[in-house]
């Protein structure tokens, strides 16, 4: 069975590939803004594919995600066939929240930057700290505390 991707790492970054669609597009022919909402959350849930994180594992022990902020700067327009790399930093674990750097790229152009907070929630909403399995499997991937 073919699996889809789940991106690599190089170094602390994980990459994960994008391509573009024509429903990713708006009638201009460029990716409509609130795509790159789907691409960067794809690229933090990927990235916890990766290391080991399974999302319905943490459903199971009642734990979940919210986004409480997100920075977008646009740099460069995307269009139609477009292979793009969604590019994830997790920073740093504050108590309940998780702070994440990401870029979409198309080759060597920055297409957008972005910095997003997430809480880490009980599945009724309540802020709870990430289970003690979830931070063990984050800490190599985290900023040494001198770049935070």
């Amino acid at each position: 069975m073919i699996e889809p991707t789940a991106g690599v790492f190089e170094g602390r970054e994980h990459q994960l590939p994008v391509r573009i669609y024509y429903e990713d597009t708006d009638f201009t022919g460029i990716v409509y803004h609130a795509n790159y909402l789907r691409y960067l959350e794809r690229g933090r849930s990927d990235f916890f594919r990766a290391v080991g994180i399974s999302h319905s594992e943490l459903a199971e022990q009642d734990t979940g995600f919210a986004v409480i902020r997100m920075e977008l700067d646009f740099k460069r327009a995307a269009r139609i066939d477009d292979a793009l790399v969604v590019r994830t930093l997790y920073e740093r674990v504050e108590g309940v929240r998780l702070h994440v750097s990401q870029r979409i790229t198309r080759g060597d152009e920055t297409i957008l930057e972005a910095k997003a907070v997430a809480v880490c929630i009980s599945l009724s909403g309540r802020p709870r700290r990430p289970t003690a399995e979830m931070t063990a499997k984050l800490a190599p991937w985290l900023a040494p505390v001198s770049e935070a």
